[in-house]
C-alpha cells in the first residue's frame, strides 16, 4: 500500500480534480512546501472554469470538462513523478518543483515557473488528447473563451501578492493598469502559441508526437531557467523583494487561495 499522501492524484471529472488540489493545497500547508503556491493558485482557476461550464458560457460543457481533467492530470501525474521517479519527471515541471525546495524566489517565480509548464507544454497536448482524431477545430472556440475567466482572475491574484509583497501595492499605483494589460497580453500570447502546437500536433501519428512533444518539454524548460536568473544583479534585486515578502509559506498558500 502506498502511504505517500500525494499518491493516486489522477482525477476523472473536474470536482475529482478539485479534491486532488486540495490534497496537494493541504500537503503543502502541513510541510510548508511552496509547491502549495501554484497548486492554490489553479484551484481557484479550475473552480473559474467549473462555474463557467454550469452557467452555460462555452458551446460544450462536456467536451470542456474533458479538457480540463485532461490538462490537470499532466500537472498532477507531473508532480506525482517527482515524488515517485523522479528522473522521468518533464524537465519543465522539474525545473518548477525543484525551485519550489529552494528560499531564495520570490512568489511569482513560482508562480510563473508552474503557468510555463502547464501552459506553454501541458495545455496544446491536453487539447488534442480531449477530441477525437480530426476534430481538434471544434474546440477552438472554447479554448479561447477561457482567456475571459483567466483575465477575471489577474486582479484577484495581483490583490493578493500585495498581500504577500506590500511593496507592490504601491509599484501597482505608480504603474497603474499598464501591469495587468501586460500580464493578459502575455496570457493571451501563451495561450495562442498552446494552440499553435495543438494544431501542430494534431495531425501527427502517435510516435511523432512523442518526438515532438520530448523536444518541446526541453524547450519550455529552457524558457523557464529566464525565469530563474542567474545574473547576480537580478538575484540582488529579487532577493530584496523576497526579504519583503511575508516568511510563512502556509499563510502565503492560504493568501492565494
Amino acid at each position: 500500500m502506498n502511504s505517500d499522501p500525494l499518491s493516486n492524484l489522477q482525477a476523472a471529472s473536474i470536482d475529482g480534480v478539485l479534491l486532488s488540489l486540495d490534497r496537494v493545497i493541504d500537503w503543502s500547508k502541513q510541510n510548508g512546501s511552496r509547491l502549495g503556491y501554484f497548486a492554490a493558485l489553479y484551484r481557484k482557476v479550475t473552480r473559474a472554469v467549473k462555474a463557467g461550464i454550469a452557467d452555460g458560457a462555452f458551446e460544450d460543457g462536456r467536451r470542456m470538462e474533458r479538457l480540463d481533467v485532461i490538462f490537470a492530470n499532466r500537472y498532477l501525474d507531473a508532480l506525482e513523478r517527482y515524488r515517485t521517479e523522479r528522473e522521468s519527471t518533464p524537465h519543465a515541471w522539474l525545473l518548477a518543483f525543484e525551485t519550489a525546495e529552494e528560499w531564495w524566489p520570490i512568489v511569482l517565480q513560482h508562480l510563473l515557473l508552474g503557468m510555463n509548464a502547464h501552459i506553454n507544454m501541458d495545455l496544446g497536448i491536453a487539447s488534442v488528447g480531449c477530441v477525437p482524431t480530426g476534430q481538434l477545430a471544434g474546440v477552438k472556440a472554447d479554448f479561447f473563451k477561457i482567456n475571459a475567466i483567466l483575465a477575471s482572475l489577474v486582479q484577484e491574484t495581483q490583490e493578493e501578492l500585495t498581500v504577500v509583497w506590500p511593496w507592490l501595492r504601491l509599484l501597482d499605483r505608480f504603474v497603474g493598469e499598464s501591469d495587468e494589460g501586460l500580464t493578459n497580453t502575455g496570457m493571451w500570447l501563451s495561450r495562442g502559441h498552446a494552440w499553435l502546437l495543438a494544431e501542430e500536433l494534431a495531425p501527427l501519428p502517435a510516435d511523432a508526437q512523442a518526438v515532438r512533444i520530448a523536444a518541446l518539454d526541453r524547450d519550455v524548460a529552457a524558457l523557464g531557467k529566464l525565469l530563474v536568473p542567474p545574473g547576480r544583479l537580478l538575484r540582488l534585486l529579487l532577493w530584496l523583494v523576497r526579504i519583503g515578502e511575508l516568511r510563512f509559506v502556509p499563510t502565503i498558500i492560504e493568501i492565494l487561495e
